[in-house]
């Protein structure tokens, strides 16, 4: 085995995102441009000489050959360990867990998460930091310096390591230590909930469904909610992760989880489904008839988390990122829990968790977590939800409807649009920040607005900042639109718009989400200009 020093030369446009590095899978099946991205890694994290890392992915095509490409460099490196997943499969929730238990100096996720994959579709790495959570923006930023100005890496001439076999084997002087990715967060959730009650449910006539969506979860789900609290074989659908995702895509949303949607608006609903994305980090939450918005999952969560074990001495604060619907601040007002509204992008709910100033958090794009990792987590947010239903002795219908009741209603809704031209994206944005100043007093679509401005962040525990973090337009009555870019696609720009309206009015909680925010939805294509600017009238994927 020699270690080979590769010259190379930089590839425009390796600045990793809220989530790491995104970009269509032939762009990282290009010669040399995974490796430069990982060395990059290497020497934005100071080197992993004599370090321990994590590695593991969710499954999609060509992450079996980059797990191998970046043990070989790790190994040229002078890595001390890996820990890798059995066939190079881990979920985000799982390796964050992994980093944390065992207190390894981070870890390397392969993942491009709830975009499609296979050939021609996308593919991701993304550094976690020791703590478990996603490198804060010091860490990318060193990640990107280093990708203009790299002209060299290491990589080691050996054979493939056997990712199927679980034990440790030898890569140069690196050993590689193979895991049952599943065992140890399965564990992990057994401790945190009632498994003794939730079965008794599930044994009583409980039906559920999770839809796996070829994805990551797969076999998580199968442990756990099959072997593990007894739901019947099979109530895990398309169970078996694929590199293609079985051709779909595996975002869990009311569009891309129509087999799911379907079955639960059948006559003979099961009592409670779910589904989770590629790599594990997002939920969707059903009931019979009747889809739970992320926001509202996470404010019953929030009001209920102390009917299981791991909460039952209190969640002391919650955090939420700024387009979330304000749901869950009503809950921290009538609990009196401290709460925080941060940027898009979990890692900047990361301070928060390890000073211990929250234990639950959510975002807007179906992503909700804890203290137990520093990532979201959908199997988790999804046993929460079961610990709950077997604590009250409601169904999901029921447990929202009672909900609104003592804390109103925020009615909401993501519209995405997809694949606009990024030209024509951020002009739109850039056009409607000219005129947030002036919005104030003026009435679209029957709505007046109340105050506009660009939303900015300053860290309370350790005071850094970040700005243009999304522009909010409130509107009379308890309205509010959002608008930002996303930096989760890898074609053109997606346009995110939040909208949210709040009432207290019962006979309007049964009212369709949709129609409910028609004046709202109106008032956002008018003041943004959506059509003038990008063309699009509908979005592609309403959330």
């Amino acid at each position: 085995m020699d270690i080979v020093d590769v010259e190379t030369t930089p590839f425009e446009g390796q600045k990793p995102g809220t989530s790491g590095l995104r970009k269509k899978t032939k762009t990282f099946m290009q010669p040399r441009y995974l490796e430069n991205f990982v060395e990059c890694i290497w020497r934005g994290i100071g080197g992993v000489e004599g370090k321990t890392l994590v590695l593991g992915g969710d499954g999609r095509y060509f992450g079996d050959r980059a797990a191998q490409v970046i043990l070989r460099m790790a190994a040229a490196s002078g890595a001390r360990r890996i820990i890798v997943g059995q066939g190079a499969l881990m979920s985000t929730p799982a390796a964050s867990n992994m980093i944390r238990k065992r207190q390894t100096h981070g870890g390397i996720i392969l993942s491009a998460s709830h975009n499609p994959g296979g050939p021609d579709e996308d593919f991701g790495v993304k550094f976690n930091t020791p703590n478990g959570g996603p490198a804060p923006e010091e860490v990318t930023g060193r990640i990107f310096e280093a990708t203009k100005e790299i002209r060299r890496y290491r990589i080691l001439e050996a054979q493939d390591v056997d990712l199927d076999r679980l034990g440790t084997q030898r890569l140069g002087d690196m050993e590689v230590e193979v895991i049952d990715p599943v065992a140890d967060y399965a564990d992990l959730m057994e401790r945190l909930f009632d498994f003794a009650a939730i079965r008794e449910m599930i044994s009583g006539g409980f039906r559920l469904t999770f839809d796996a969506m070829h994805a990551v979860t797969g076999p998580y789900a199968r442990e756990i909610l099959e072997n593990r609290l007894g739901a019947a074989p099979g109530s895990v659908r398309n169970a078996e992760p694929k590199p293609d995702f079985g051709g779909g895509h595996p975002d869990p949303n009311p569009i891309w989880a129509e087999e799911l949607v379907r079955a639960m608006h059948a006559e003979d609903a099961p009592d409670f489904g779910a589904a989770s994305d590629g790599d594990g980090d997002r939920n969707m939450i059903m009931g019979p008839g009747m889809y739970v918005a992320p926001s509202d999952s996470l404010a019953v969560l929030a009001a209920n988390a102390e009917l299981a074990p791991a909460y039952a001495d209190g969640i002391r604060g919650v955090a939420r990122s700024m387009p979330t619907s304000r749901a869950v601040d009503h809950v921290a007002r009538k609990k009196g829990l401290e709460c925080f509204e941060t940027p898009t992008g979990w890692k900047f709910f990361g301070n928060l968790l390890d000073e211990g100033r929250v234990r639950l958090c959510g975002e807007e794009s179906a992503g909700t977590g804890s203290d137990h990792v520093r990532e979201k987590d959908g199997l988790w947010a999804v046993l929460l939800w079961l610990n709950v239903l077997a604590a009250t002795g409601k169904g999901v219908v029921e447990l929202v409807h009672d909900h609104w009741r003592e804390y109103g209603r925020d009615i909401y809704s993501r519209h995405d649009f997809e694949g606009v031209e990024s030209e024509k994206a951020e002009a739109l944005i850039d056009e409607l920040r000219t005129r947030l100043d002036g919005l104030a007093g003026q009435s679209f679509a029957g709505r007046v607005v109340e105050a506009a401005d660009e939303f900015s962040y300053t860290d309370p525990v350790d005071g850094s900042t970040a700005a243009q973090q999304g522009l909010r337009i409130y509107l009379e009555g308890g309205g509010r639109i959002v608008l930002r870019l996303s930096g989760t696609g890898t074609t053109g720009a997606t346009l995110r718009v939040y909208l949210e309206d709040r009432t207290e009015e019962q006979d309007r909680f049964g009212v369709d989400t949709q129609e409910a925010l028609g004046e709202v939805i109106a008032a956002a294509h008018e003041i943004a200009r959506i059509e003038a600017h990008t063309g699009r009238t509908e979005p592609d994927v309403r959330a």
